[in-house]
């Protein structure tokens, strides 16, 4: 008996021995021989609720597939790994889930990690040709760790009950089993990623994590395309594309949501004008503007010029609900801790909405009246012709002398704003979460209609604008 349990410790050792060495696929993906760098920021990062809109093709399902056993297995490379955990994979159908997440499931998992497997159709000896119920795998930690199998057609009822560790959804799931699936990871503090492909134009998700009207940290996605994939033909690459329409090739290629004909800034591109925030020079600094807001969000952001006219928006405050004192005293905290220019009584300057000049029943002074009684003198004097400061701002975004309007990553509520700011009605844009839009256009109205540089600069000026530039760059695009 000894002798069996000895013989049985010295093969377990020859397995983990052969994984290491790279001969299991898992081994392989971390090895870095089947993964590219779009799928290894997925692992790395720590949000909880993390997604992948990928072309067809980009390596979306890869990722979510390992990021399963990385979880179950206890070796995730990149997270705290815990003990005995219990997790699902939802795909669309159980067809789909035979022949897509089933299959790269059982592609990276070592048969010698598996304890038992337990079949909806099929035989347990030839699982793949049959739908999976759940897989029980053997952990780092000497434990079982369970991986079950769901699919949307099953309906809700099915999400019902279960405490989880992780939920994967292989391409989007309908809303409510969604929701369901996050109650089932609430009480573990469980994870929930996604890798999909938008075919479907504007859903929930759309609103739910790409624009994250809720505003929720834990929310995080990426973009991935056939590019991205080194391990893709270069001839089948050309091919696709000559193949597909244009409108197909923005989901199927590059993973991207195909709402450009209903947006008012199909310009705004995340890539290009949303960038990391730089130390920003004195000289830069121009102006606060403010739309006003008590019930609505109240929407400020602090706006710096460059010397060749660049604009650049480099803080936000944004709240509803708050009375005048409190927006007021978020002004200027966010100005102190800018540093922000101020006339010789200390007092801030600030462009802000027309509007503020009316007096209501609720209050016998007019909002600019209260901020001017706070420190903050604000200038009602703003242009806001709708469709003049549409175009402003258009042309901003991508002028003949290319974009001249930059965004710190940190203003994450004009960020949303410009990735869900569509027409409606009458060729009017819809008045919906367009506050920071709002107060952005009164800013540009002020600003050259031209290409030109605003003012002129010294050659001291200019190595100095490079010198932002190239730290701009350097932080660009971590994700």
């Amino acid at each position: 008996m000894l002798e069996k349990e000895i013989v049985a410790g010295i093969v377990a050792i020859e397995r983990e021995q052969a994984r290491r060495a790279g001969k299991s696929p898992l081994a392989r993906y971390n090895a870095g021989k089947k993964r590219h760098k779009k799928q290894i920021a997925f692992h790395k990062c720590k949000k909880r609720n993390r997604w992948v809109f990928g072309g067809n093709r980009s390596g979306k399902t890869e990722c979510g597939a390992v990021e399963c056993l990385y979880i179950a297995l206890g070796e995730h490379p990149y997270r705290k790994n815990r003990g005995d955990v219990f997790g699902w994979v939802v795909s669309l159908s159980q067809q789909v889930q035979r022949d897509v997440a089933q299959k790269k499931i059982l592609q990276y998992l070592d048969p010698a990690r598996i304890a038992e497997i337990t079949m909806l159709s099929g035989r347990r000896d030839s699982p793949a040709s049959g739908i999976i119920d759940q897989i029980s795998v053997r952990n780092a930690f000497g434990g079982i760790s369970v991986i079950g199998f769901k699919s949307c057609d099953q309906g809700r009822e099915k999400f019902q009950g279960a405490s989880l560790d992780f939920v994967w959804f292989d391409e989007e799931p309908p809303r409510d089993i969604y929701e369901e699936c996050r109650m089932r990871v609430m009480d573990r503090r469980g994870d929930i990623f996604g890798t999909m492909t938008p075919l479907k134009g504007v859903t929930f998700l759309f609103d739910e994590i790409y624009l994250n009207k809720r505003g929720d940290p834990e929310i995080w996605y990426e973009f991935m395309e056939w590019a991205d994939n080194p391990f893709l033909p270069a001839k089948e690459v050309a091919a696709m594309t000559a193949a597909l329409g244009e409108k197909e090739l923005e989901s199927r290629r590059f993973g991207r949501f195909c709402v450009n004909e209903g947006l008012v800034y199909p310009e705004f591109d995340e890539r290009i004008h949303v960038i990391e925030p730089f130390p920003v020079p004195f000289e830069w600094q121009d102006t606060i503007s403010i739309d006003p807001g008590l019930n609505n969000p109240l929407s400020a952001h602090w706006y710096c010029v460059d010397f060749d006219g660049n604009v650049y928006a480099v803080a936000e405050h944004y709240e509803a609900k708050r009375d005048i004192d409190y927006h007021a005293e978020k002004i200027k905290e966010i100005s102190r801790a800018l540093g922000w220019h101020t006339d010789e009584k200390g007092r801030l300057r600030a462009l802000i909405d027309s509007a503020a000049n009316q007096r209501t029943l609720a209050s016998a002074k007019s909002v600019s009246e209260l901020f001017y009684e706070r420190g903050i003198l604000v200038n009602t004097n703003v242009d806001k012709d709708l469709f003049s400061g549409i175009a402003r701002v258009k042309s901003y975004l991508s002028g003949k002398c290319g974009p001249r309007l930059y965004i710190f990553a940190n203003c994450v509520n004009m960020i949303r704003e410009f990735k869900g700011y569509f027409w409606g009605e009458g060729d009017v844009p819809r008045k919906v979460s367009d506050h920071s839009l709002d107060e952005l256009r009164y800013l540009l109205m002020t600003k050259p209609k031209n290409d030109a540089p605003a003012r002129p600069e010294t050659d001291l000026q200019k190595d100095k604008r490079r010198l932002m530039r190239s730290i701009s760059r350097g932080r660009r695009g971590c994700g």
